[in-house]
């Protein structure tokens, strides 16, 4: 019986040693526990009685080995995805606000040094300004009006900018100047952008009660290495949230092939041994309910924001709470916070705010088959321009803070099973979002403050309330693994989300002043998973068309123009009427 004993600790032992020393498969380690606790049980069945003893102290050493084993205390997966896009869309004819004033320096130099005595200032480039020059004068006076227009800082300094006649024919004048600022209607076509995205994610828990969670992606477009090649038209950009990446899109919009730290937080759980959380880092804040369907990802937990609000790689922190009521199955409330920029040291020639963000969610049900939320974020000194490098503007970054807004959500998503051969899931979401802008405005976007003004036409900065609506539903067909889903979404003249790291190729669908209509089908490869339960690989193929009733999507700088109104007039992105998206994935999780 001695011999016997020893012959089962050292195989434990050695069960131990090879993951412990070389990280071997950790499935082998469990198969190999597995047999020895086979054994165990056959020896208590065979030497019942004076042996109960020894069986009982060698079954505390095997628990011993198994809960130290790797995969008691580290989970590592991730997630690979090949995907095609096939885009296309339409455009409105407008005038390019940054070309035009390069065009007009550039034309203004060309005839001073041709003939600097040419009184064509006012004749030929300023529309009848009322005041006469030579073109040495109006390449001065122009140079003299982009000095003031970037010391404006406020809405009086612009105000009393544009009502100054100087600058009043200048502005006049901008605006005939023939050449490439003036930009005809046209279709954008891209008939094949490739990506690549890998993602690896990383569970450990550190003691009882403490996990770390972390998520590495990197994202690209086949044969590019810069932030702006997924909607690149070689001039100015469609939209806000694709002009570049920048903090909260890292990792979620393409960029190059450097794994990005999108998810690095700890979870002090069961907090004085109640139902009480706290989690920092940064947070869980991306691809929220109910895009998980969309997605084919699995239901976010508590960690988890609503899409339609949140969309963002937040830096920031949750206090959670979690209370057994018999009514209320699954329900808790939670705190977040968040920062969405770091405006660095105050000082005499620094005078940016912190952008933060404040959160409350109540969900007061979550089941398998319904989930109800609603949620409250408010956002405090929202910045003009976020941080971003080698864009088609340049290099851009926060000049002002424009204000604050708040967003107020409710939304739910249900399954029904066995509806037919397989299981129905729907859902229905409402957002709300109020904006507080404050006297600022962002002179580099042409006097355009947080949903106040147009260029060079500024207004009395005053809140502005817009919704947003989304719903759709999907089924799965279980003999097959089959997915089939639809979706719609219409956002109003005056919504604003917070959503740019969203996982959409023209902009984010959420943000859309107007309508967006989606199909997809996925179907899975039935295939029996290895690497964990959750793992599988399928296809997915899909559509979107968005049809935009106003500009401004996805952005909070500017007022919003209907797009049948834009008629030439002065922009800082090129307004888009309608785009469709044909996509394809291969995805594999892990």
């Amino acid at each position: 019986m001695k011999k016997l004993e020893k012959l089962l600790v050292g195989a434990a032992l050695c069960a131990l040693a090879v993951p412990a020393a070389a990280q071997a498969d950790d499935q082998e380690m469990q198969k190999k526990i597995d047999d020895l606790t086979k054994k165990v049980q056959k020896l208590e069945e065979q030497q019942k009685g004076s042996d109960e003893k020894k069986i009982a102290d060698l079954t505390k050493k095997v628990d011993k080995i198994e809960e130290k084993s790797l995969g008691k205390w580290l989970t590592i997966g991730g997630d690979y995805r090949f995907r095609v896009d096939n885009l296309n869309g339409r455009t409105v004819a407008y005038r390019d606000a940054n070309t035009t004033f390069s065009n007009a320096a550039s034309k203004l130099q060309q005839d001073f040094f041709s003939n600097p005595s040419t009184a064509a200032g006012s004749s030929a480039y300023f529309g009848g300004a009322p005041f006469s020059m030579s073109t040495a004068g109006a390449l001065g006076a122009l140079m003299q009006f982009q000095n003031g227009m970037n010391a404006v800082r406020t809405y009086n300094d612009a105000h009393s900018f544009v009502t100054n006649p100087m600058n009043g024919g200048l502005i006049g004048g901008l605006g005939m100047i023939p050449g490439p600022g003036m930009i005809p209607a046209y279709k954008p076509n891209n008939d094949t952008l490739y990506t690549n995205r890998l993602g690896l994610n990383l569970h450990a828990k550190a003691t009882k009660d403490v996990t770390v969670n972390v998520r590495l992606l990197a994202y690209k477009v086949f044969g590019a290495q810069d932030d702006n090649a997924v909607t690149n038209s070689g001039g100015t950009p469609f939209f806000a949230d694709r002009v570049g990446t920048f903090d909260g899109t890292t990792g979620h919009v393409p960029s190059s092939s450097f794994l990005n730290v999108d998810r690095a937080y700890a979870t002090w759980s069961n907090i004085a041994d109640q139902p009480i959380w706290f989690s920092v880092g940064r947070r869980p804040s991306t691809e929220g309910a109910p895009s998980n369907l969309r997605l084919n990802n699995e239901r976010p937990g508590n960690g988890g924001t609503p899409a339609l609000l949140v969309d963002y790689a937040f830096d920031g922190m949750t206090i959670g709470w979690a209370p057994d009521i018999e009514g209320l199955p699954g329900a808790y409330a939670k705190i977040c916070y968040g920062r969405g920029f770091e405006g660095g040291f105050e000082t005499t020639t620094n005078n940016l705010k912190d952008t933060d963000m404040l959160g409350l969610a109540i969900i007061p049900v979550d089941t398998d088959p319904l989930r109800v939320w609603l949620q409250y974020n408010r956002g405090f000194n929202i910045f003009d321009f976020p941080a971003m490098k080698d864009t088609a503007f340049g290099n851009t970054y926060p000049s002002t803070d424009l204000g604050a807004i708040d967003w107020y959500g409710a939304g739910a998503m249900s399954t029904l099973k066995n509806i037919g051969p397989g299981n129905l899931n729907f859902f229905a979401d409402a957002g709300l979002s109020v904006t507080h802008p404050n006297e600022n405005v962002s002179a580099q976007a042409g006097f355009q403050g947080l949903m106040t003004g147009g260029f060079f036409d500024p207004e009395k900065p005053t809140s502005k309330t817009g919704w947003a609506a989304y719903a759709g539903a999907r089924y799965d067909y279980t003999p097959t693994k089959t997915k089939v889903g639809v979706e719609y979404n219409h956002g109003s003249k005056n919504w604003i989300t917070f959503a740019p790291a969203a996982d959409d190729m023209w902009t984010t669908k959420l943000g859309t002043r107007g309508n967006v209509y989606e199909g997809y089908l996925i179907q899975e490869i039935n295939s029996k998973p290895v690497s964990s339960y959750l793992s599988k690989a399928f296809f997915r193929v899909g559509f979107q068309w968005y049809d935009f009733d106003y500009t401004g999507s996805n952005n909070w700088v500017g007022a919003p123009v209907k797009i049948s109104e834009v008629n030439n007039r002065m922009m800082m992105l090129t307004p888009v009427k309608y785009a469709r998206d044909i996509y394809a994935t291969f995805e594999v999780k892990f």
